[in-house]
């Protein structure tokens, strides 16, 4: 049986794979900050009523299957993800160089 999920009018189940890549393909996701970005990822779509079902985090890029309800388009809740995880991986870079 489906997973439908609700609104006050609908019924929807909409499931997306994105996949997203550091700028220049920089070796970042691996390390001390691959434990942590996994939690972050599922928090950040959580942040916009969508839920990561799966996700596989490469040395230089990111899959994820996540569902994000139809109020929401894709897009930005995609540029929320990699924006919200730039900056964590720009300071947790910063943080272990010092």
């Amino acid at each position: 049986m489906r997973e439908t999920q609700s609104l006050s009018h609908t019924k929807w189940d909409c499931k997306y794979h994105i996949v997203f890549i550091p700028k220049c393909r920089r070796k970042v996701i691996y390390g001390d900050l691959r434990p942590y970005l996994r939690e972050l990822f599922h928090e950040l779509a959580s942040h916009k009523r969508g839920e990561r079902l799966e996700g596989h985090l490469q040395r230089d890029h990111v899959h994820m299957c996540i569902r994000i309800p139809p109020k929401y388009a894709v897009s930005m809740v995609v540029g929320y993800l990699k924006g919200k995880s730039a900056i964590v991986i720009a300071v947790g870079l910063t943080q272990l160089d010092s």
